[in-house]
């Protein structure tokens, strides 16, 4: 016989994530589902000239233990420096404006993604994100796969012409085919 006890939100139960003790209740109130507000996002974050960006989602705010979440405003005609994020895995969300990425050793893919479009970037990746309008800035939600702010900068020889990449399976055709 099991000496677990049934972890259920309406009795109040127990969750040994959220308490230090899981013999204790969970005080569902205080440590449960968080929302933050749009207007409330925190800018005490690392900033890249050309950009915006805001935490939504991290340690410091709502306790968050594996992810970090916020919004990212890339400037008209701006982009950032050749870099990855170490052991981290990033999903872009493009809310509005054309994002273009280049990756590789020598930046020599490029792939873009308009609102509606996510992008998912491995750990280690080397690349660079841009804005691809000169005139609208490009607004994008991003998530990471922790709350470190890991950011290492490459000194890369980009290549001149990048090779474009589509995104190519058997449910998704070539544009050009």
């Amino acid at each position: 016989m099991s000496d677990s006890k049934p972890v259920s939100p309406v009795d109040g139960g127990t969750n040994p994530t959220a308490s230090q003790n899981p013999d204790q209740p969970t005080n569902w109130r205080d440590n449960g589902v968080r929302v933050v507000p749009g207007d409330q996002l925190d800018t005490n974050t690392a900033q890249t000239p050309g950009m915006n960006r805001a935490a939504a989602i991290n340690f410091a705010r709502v306790g968050a233990q594996k992810l970090w979440a916020g919004t990212v405003t890339i400037h008209p005609k701006a982009k950032t420096g050749a870099h990855h994020h170490g052991a981290l895995e990033s999903v872009i969300y493009v809310v509005r404006g054309r994002a273009r990425m280049r990756w590789g050793e020598q930046l020599e893919f490029t792939a873009e993604a308009g609102p509606g479009d996510f992008i998912y970037v491995p750990p280690y990746v080397p690349h660079q994100e841009m804005n691809a309008s000169d005139q609208e800035a490009l607004e994008c939600v991003l998530v990471r796969s922790d709350n470190e702010a890991v950011v290492i900068n490459l000194d890369i020889a980009a290549v001149e012409t990048p090779q474009e990449v589509h995104w190519v399976d058997p449910i998704h055709k070539h544009p050009h085919a």
